[in-house]
């Protein structure tokens, strides 16, 4: 057993170490800087206090983009010298952000350990690389990330730290092979243990029924998903699949869930090795970034697929986001999460006994809102990050929740969980064609999404987002439409002479919430344009880049009619894009003529 000993190195502080939404996020370089991430640990560790990090348990792991390795190097020894009893890293340094939040929640070490929060080291759907996006974030012992009060204190102890704490002649761990690891300090034993990435996760997944013979009884052990109902989908020759990881940590997960257990076909899984640099792409699931799956699925406008998948899905760096594509045809995120909780209870065994509410991001679209009020469930609109959704589901008061930017989940984590939704997907593709898998046509996604929109209307939506532009010309492109929502009257006069076809505003603020469990107000959350038919315009500043400002716009147009819910998207969104970019005068704020990513 080797000893170490504490030392303390003296330190500066460094400007700008304010954790976004998701932690703190920058370029590698910035991250590289001596004592750059040294200084942010210990003032998460100041932050959480001696009574939260002596003896604890910790997570550190990510999505294994370029410097993670050397970042759980310097974290294991920073925790060792606070007095954490141990620490738990995912084989490789590789847990997506779910799995991490699974395993806080679940896993039990071997002396009867649990864990009580976590480093997770990801920028999510950054890309990576020596030249490219490095992040880090503390999660606490519910799973989820932490909240704004202890995030505010991170920061204000970056402004002030003047040394940190780490172990000295405490040798690098072997983290490619699972096994603990034991050492002794000034304050007694410490261990590292190195496990299975997926064992944890996957147990927590899966739905299992074994029958106790002797008292002939049957137990369930319920979880989330009934997987003989997904393996017997993807058993059946008229169904095909295709799961793109994008070179991210789900592809860690994705041949022992989809290929081991579930049965689908290895040459399903598409850019599944993990890469510390995503393999040069962006690892970022939309049209615009995983052109291969958008290719296979025959939505590419330059290749022709002659036989798509019939279901085909991609997800984010580090796993928590997920893009849901049908046989030519694109799946908005904002109709995934209403279409998920519209089947949950007939097609998802952990909601058999009801939904307990729902919950979107203020940006997502009202789909989710139609659902909520025809299923007279509770609903909540919260600010963008999934802390807010982490305070309803540990009271009780939500258990399907979903953002815009890809991402869905339940109160089965605290995070954002991108396989979840998938197989979420296909247990409502099982459920729908659990009689047609031998005679008659399947239900397909398209179909599924269809039959969706003419029972609740469809939401047109699309959201433009323009990065890295200038930040002075993004904050004063948000004070000029904070200052039209004065006077409704003249924004209408605005709109009209933009586009006399387009309905009145009817209430325009800048977005507040107020969480109804702790109290908390978090304010300028967005600045929201609200129409009279029920469509609505969103602008809003981004916090998940690493350099510069990102402007988010989104536009939503409500259909009811379901003579025309099947219109093309641009058309019908055509005319509010219109007033968008001229009401904001976004070219003139921003010297951009088109947005970078449109989805």
């Amino acid at each position: 057993m080797a000893n170490f000993k504490v030392s303390r190195v003296e330190t500066t502080p460094f400007e700008g170490q304010k954790p976004g939404t998701s932690g703190l996020r920058k370029k590698v370089k910035v991250f590289i800087q001596p004592h750059y991430l040294q200084n942010f640990v210990q003032a998460t560790f100041n932050a959480l206090g001696a009574d939260r990090v002596e003896g604890a348990t910790l997570v550190v792991s990510g999505d294994g983009r370029y410097y993670s390795k050397d970042a759980i190097q310097i974290i294991t020894k920073m925790a060792a010298a606070n007095g954490v009893r141990r620490v738990w890293i995912g084989q490789n340094g590789l847990l997506s952000t779910p799995a991490v939040s699974a395993v806080v929640r679940e896993r039990v070490g071997a002396d009867g350990s649990k864990a009580t929060g976590a480093f997770i080291l990801t920028a999510s759907h950054n890309p990576g690389g020596p030249h490219e996006d490095f992040g880090i974030k503390y999660n606490m012992e519910n799973g989820g990330p932490a909240p704004e009060g202890i995030t505010n204190k991170i920061y204000e102890n970056t402004t002030t730290i003047k040394e940190y704490l780490i172990a000295e002649g405490l040798p690098d761990v072997d983290i490619s092979t699972t096994g603990v690891s034991s050492f002794e300090g000034p304050k007694g034993k410490f261990d590292v243990d190195v496990f299975d990435s997926t064992s944890d996760y996957l147990k927590l997944l899966k739905y299992e029924c074994f029958s106790y013979v002797q008292k002939q009884m049957s137990f369930c052990f319920q979880s989330i998903f009934d997987f003989p109902a997904i393996q017997k989908l993807l058993s059946s020759p008229k169904f095909s699949f295709c799961y793109d990881a994008l070179h991210g940590v789900a592809g860690v997960h994705a041949k022992r869930i989809f290929v081991e257990e579930l049965g689908a076909n290895e040459s399903s899984l598409v850019n599944c090795v993990p890469k510390e640099d995503f393999g040069g792409g962006h690892p970022d699931p939309n049209l615009t970034y995983a052109k291969e799956l958008v290719a296979r699925m025959g939505l590419s406008k330059t290749h022709s697929e002659p036989n798509p998948p019939e279901f085909g899905a991609a997800a984010d760096g580090d796993g928590d986001r997920n893009m849901v594509l049908g046989k030519r045809f694109f799946v908005t995120p904002s109709d995934s999460v209403a279409i998920i909780a519209a089947n949950a209870v007939q097609a998802i065994p952990y909601f058999s006994g009801g939904l307990k509410g729902v919950a979107r991001s203020m940006p997502t679209s009202a789909a989710l809102d139609i659902v909520a009020k025809h299923l007279k469930l509770k609903f909540f609109e919260v600010p963008t990050g999934w802390k807010f959704f982490g305070n309803l589901m540990d009271a009780g008061m939500c258990s399907i929740c979903g953002e815009e930017s890809f991402g869905t989940g339940s109160d089965h984590i605290r995070e954002k969980d991108g396989i979840w939704a998938v197989l979420a997907w296909l247990s409502i593709l099982a459920y729908k064609n659990k009689d047609n898998l031998g005679e008659g046509n399947l239900v397909s996604v398209e179909d599924i999404v269809c039959q969706h929109w003419a029972i609740y209307g469809r939401h047109y939506y699309t959201r433009y987002d323009y990065e890295n532009v200038n930040a002075d010309g993004a904050k004063d492109l948000m004070a000029h439409l904070v200052k039209l929502q004065s006077s409704i009257d003249e924004v209408n006069k605005l709109i009209k002479g933009i586009r006399s076809d387009v309905s009145n505003v009817v209430h325009a603020d800048e977005f507040e919430y107020k969480d109804p469990v702790d109290g908390s107000v978090s304010k300028h959350q967005g600045i929201r344009y609200l129409f009279e038919d029920g469509s609505r315009l969103v602008f809003r500043l981004s916090g998940t880049g690493s350099e510069g400002a990102t402007i988010r716009l989104y536009i939503e147009q409500y259909e009811k009619d379901s003579s025309k819910i099947g219109r093309d998207s641009q058309e019908a969104l055509a005319p509010l894009v219109e007033v968008a970019l001229k009401l904001s005068k976004m070219q003139e704020y921003t010297s951009r003529s088109a947005p970078t990513v449109i989805t």
